[in-house]
């Protein structure tokens, strides 16, 4: 299907969102039109997706769109062209492993990053107060200290980070920074000469956050320039302009990222899935080392381990005996399975990215 009447979209975030950085990155990727505004009327998106989170996207014939990953999905499936979810079965299911670990796990560094630290706080809560308070009645000062506070107590000591945990987050994106630095290094993009659902996953963090906020993007610039060129250059690329073409198979470089997902972001999954079940909002959870207390539940985070269930379930036998092998050498098979059942709605989600019920506390990120 061509790019049709129904755009341009108009999507609703911030200029400095993890989210909507990475939903621009594929637009932009795809050439499909937009123009971004500021998240203001969050009732108006409230009502129309279920939810204030950004991105939120609307159509020029009046529907609205909420979750960056269920929204990818169904372009990928209305405008198949210059696809960058892989064709490949086990190129894409992987892909769809990385883009929601970097979704949902490197969250927790970036959200660190930016509201521990005085300068990365400084920028943001400024920021945002211009861009989507300015029509707050109260002077600035004020304004950017109750977001500073709500996102420190939401998302960062809020969400069982405190001092002792700093060195296992802050490891957490030195090391993801140096696996990535090998793969750059070699080649333009995670799955080769072109880019792929992974690198769009990836530019959630790292173009929107860890490549702005003062702290992180100066590591990046001194430890990592190859993964510095590598967000300038996705956020650059055309798909229809490129002549490159995808590796074969799983890259190797991939086995440390694969690794991390084993060691540390499907075994906190399962803690989620533990205090979800029990109904507990906070929970207390070693992961790898690093014990973090009075974490936030997340009925969503259960969804999004359903969702890899269901992808591996979707692929043909012959793949998931290839799939399930990888998943075992890096760790990975058996958090995905340990539990058999999920706490899981009837339903929860399954309107996306139409509708979503609320699925966190609002963020600005």
């Amino acid at each position: 299907m061509a790019i049709d009447a129904r755009f341009p979209l108009t999507v609703y975030g911030s200029s400095i969102s993890y989210f909507t950085g990475k939903l621009e990155n594929y637009f932009r990727l795809k050439g499909i039109p937009y123009r971004l505004q500021s998240l203001v009327a969050r009732s108006v998106v409230k009502e129309k997706t279920g939810s204030t989170q950004m991105p939120a996207v609307e159509f020029a014939d009046g529907r609205w769109m909420s979750d960056s990953t269920p929204i990818i999905e169904w372009f990928e499936a209305e405008y198949p062209a210059t696809a960058v979810i892989p064709q490949d079965p086990l190129q894409r299911f992987f892909s769809l492993l990385l883009e929601d670990y970097a979704d949902e796990w490197l969250w927790r560094p970036a959200m660190h990053y930016r509201w521990y630290y005085r300068e990365g706080a400084h920028f943001a809560s400024r920021h945002l107060v211009n861009e989507i308070a300015a029509d707050v009645p109260a002077p600035a000062f004020i304004k950017r200290a109750i977001i500073t506070r709500r996102q420190r107590g939401g998302y960062t000591t809020g969400d069982g980070i405190s001092v002792d945990q700093v060195p296992g987050v802050e490891a957490i994106y030195r090391r993801t920074l140096e696996q990535l630095e090998a793969i750059f290094r070699t080649r333009p993009f995670l799955l080769g000469d072109k880019p792929s659902l992974a690198d769009i996953g990836f530019s959630g963090p790292f173009f929107r956050h860890f490549g702005l906020d003062p702290v992180p993007a100066e590591i990046m610039r001194q430890e990592a320039p190859a993964v510095w060129e590598w967000a300038a250059r996705l956020w650059n690329t055309r798909l229809q302009d490129c002549s490159g073409a995808l590796l074969q198979g799983i890259p190797a470089d991939w086995g440390p990222i694969f690794d991390e997902i084993g060691r540390q972001y499907l075994p906190y999954l399962c803690a989620n899935v533990d205090a979800v079940t029990a109904g507990r909002k906070r929970f207390d959870a070693n992961i790898d080392g690093v014990q973090y207390r009075g974490a936030r539940w997340s009925k969503y985070r259960v969804w999004c381990l359903q969702q890899l269930r269901v992808h591996f379930k979707a692929l043909a036998s012959s793949d998931q005996v290839k799939a399930q092998a990888l998943l075992e050498q890096y760790g990975c098979w058996e958090p995905l399975w340990r539990h058999g059942q999920l706490p899981i709605d009837a339903g929860f989600c399954e309107q996306l990215p139409f509708h979503v019920d609320a699925k966190m506390i609002e963020v600005y990120e």
